[in-house]
């Protein structure tokens, strides 16, 4: 059996990194021909900064814009990619930026660079793309990117809701790691120890560090972004989602499909890590006590979903993909309600 590890070749996680724009691709470019993945907005905060570095190293640079990360995205920023001969493709946003320019640029094999504006998300670093599909959100691998060029001071510059969004996230790990290791208990399904053990280190950095991050200030917000880092880099050890993704990210997926206005995926992770941790029997009060410390929701009311909603998400969550959680072959509906009660999510 042959286990193939990529990780970054380069992470820059500093103030001020996107002036390196230009140096790192330069690294990884066969010609000096860029596309930047990004939205119009962010174009106008970082995205332009980004484009200039890159054209004074010698760069000629075209953009796709994109809102949702979608097939239809994925296939126009392709073709974009084959129009302007790209030879380095740079995800610049949040996950929706992230995930089309990784996607996109594995399926036409040309190296991604992952510049991320917000620590809302873990996927800034890992081997897979969430795509929003007809059937809902669905995991796509891919590979993890050449370089991060994560700037602290462009982050830092998020709306307040990211960098809970983040926690939330990587606190899910904990509920990760238990699904994946009654799977391998339950079902003989492969487990691993040290990609299980980093994302475990992640999230215990959230835990031990709550009230520096709740602060918002520089360190707080460095001890998050690594603590992502960590987690993607656990993704591209395991060879899969498995060390951060558990019950509590189909309960989001979930959501993402059946609320009329879902909330940020992160925020939806932490609740659904609350209600999966009551199910495990895990301390599920101190995730919501640090969730709550941090300003991550942790009710219904919060993420501004019906509670019915979350009833029915809960219940219908191990439909969204076959990956063996302590959902199994799914809960009642009454058996949910009383979860979400127990643990005052509704």
């Amino acid at each position: 059996m042959v286990n193939q590890i990529e990780f970054p070749r380069k992470i820059l996680l500093s103030e001020g990194g996107i002036s390196q724009t230009g140096e790192v691709a330069s690294e990884f470019a066969k010609e000096k021909n860029a596309l930047i993945v990004s939205n119009e907005g962010l174009m106008d905060v970082v995205g332009n900064n980004i484009l200039k570095n890159l054209e004074d190293s010698g760069f000629s640079v075209s953009t796709y814009f994109t809102l949702k990360a979608t097939p239809e995205s994925i296939q126009e920023a392709q073709e974009r990619i084959k129009q302007e001969k790209a030879s380095i493709v740079l995800g610049v946003g949040g996950g929706t930026c992230i995930d089309v320019a990784k996607l996109s640029s594995f399926n036409e094999q040309v190296p991604f660079i992952s510049v991320p504006t917000a620590p809302s998300h873990d996927g800034l670093n890992s081997p897979v793309a969430s795509i929003k599909t007809e059937d809902g959100s669905k995991s796509f691998p891919a590979r993890a990117p050449v370089a991060i060029i994560a700037d602290l001071s462009v982050i830092a510059s998020a709306p307040p809701r990211f960098l809970p969004s983040g926690c939330g996230d990587i606190v899910s790990n904990f509920t990760a790691v238990e699904d994946w290791k009654l799977a391998h208990k339950e079902k003989g399904e492969s487990f691993d120890k040290y990609s299980s053990a980093l994302s475990l280190m992640g999230a215990e950095v959230i835990l031990d560090n709550a009230d520096l991050i709740a602060k918002r200030d520089i360190e707080g917000l460095r001890l998050v972004v690594h603590a992502l880092i960590s987690a993607g880099s656990a993704m591209c050890i395991a060879g899969s989602s498995r060390p951060c993704s558990g019950a509590e990210h189909l309960f989001s997926h979930t959501l993402d499909k059946l609320a009329p206005k879902p909330a940020m995926h992160g925020e939806q992770c932490g609740v659904g890590s609350i209600l999966t941790a009551h199910l495990q029997g895990l301390d599920w009060e101190k995730f919501r006590d640090v969730l709550k410390k941090i300003g991550t929701p942790t009710t219904a009311k919060e993420l501004g979903i019906a509670p019915e909603i979350i009833v029915k998400a809960l219940s219908t969550a191990h439909e969204i993909r076959d990956r063996y959680t302590i959902l199994g072959s799914g809960i009642s509906e009454e058996k949910a309600q009383q979860v979400a009660q127990d643990t005052g999510v509704i």
